[in-house]
């Protein structure tokens, strides 16, 4: 008597029926084939992508195009660098250097006149006149003032010239009844100095002062 199978009722499944057989997971398979279809290509839009988005690691590296250059570049620097500290100090050395020659020179021309007024300092009074004193004093200025000319050194002394108030300093004035006389050094105070233009003193005067 056969028997039929109730609405609703399912034949239960064998575990191959489930799990596949093996020629489905095979290579060239159905269901390798069908594996195979389902791979997403990105094509060439995604390569493009990645050559977009990409980060060049070569910059920057050792032997990349332009590290040489930079590094030569930043060598020229600092070797310029080091070439003007070099050139600075050497040019304030040479400057102080100069200078004291100069000094020296000046100070060699003034040690004959110094050596005189030591010798006047020690002469006795008791055994010594008066007018000796006098023309060795004289002997001394002539000294100095030839050595002291000879670097550079130059005397304002402008009795009976025109006031100048770029050279002269007037201390007083006294009235004068000639007009040709207006503005005239009448009387020298203190000589002035000027060494090589550059004014040391003013000479310190009094001048004279039409009234009308």
């Amino acid at each position: 008597m056969r028997h039929s199978k109730k609405k609703g009722d399912q034949t239960p499944l064998s575990e191959q029926d489930v799990m596949g057989s093996e020629d489905d997971f095979a290579p060239g398979g159905s269901g390798g084939a069908q594996a195979q279809g389902a791979t997403f290509d990105a094509g060439p839009s995604a390569d493009r992508a990645g050559e977009a988005g990409g980060t060049d690691t070569s910059v920057g590296e050792p032997g990349a195009p332009g590290t040489d250059d930079l590094a030569t570049e930043r060598d020229k620097y600092l070797r310029l660098a080091a070439e003007y500290d070099n050139y600075r100090k050497r040019s304030a050395k040479e400057r102080q250097d100069v200078s004291a020659r100069a000094q020296a020179d000046l100070v060699r021309q003034l040690v004959e006149a110094l050596d005189d007024v030591a010798r006047f300092a020690h002469i006795d009074p008791a055994t010594t006149d008066a007018g000796t004193i006098v023309q060795g004093v004289d002997m001394v200025e002539k000294k100095l003032l030839k050595a002291l000319g000879g670097a550079g050194l130059e005397i304002i002394n402008p009795l009976g010239e025109t006031f100048d108030p770029a050279l002269h300093e007037a201390v007083a004035t006294e009235a004068t009844s000639a007009r040709e006389d207006d503005h005239v050094v009448s009387r020298v105070y203190q000589p002035g100095y000027v060494f090589r233009s550059q004014l040391l003193r003013p000479a310190r005067v009094v001048v004279k002062q039409w009234n009308g």
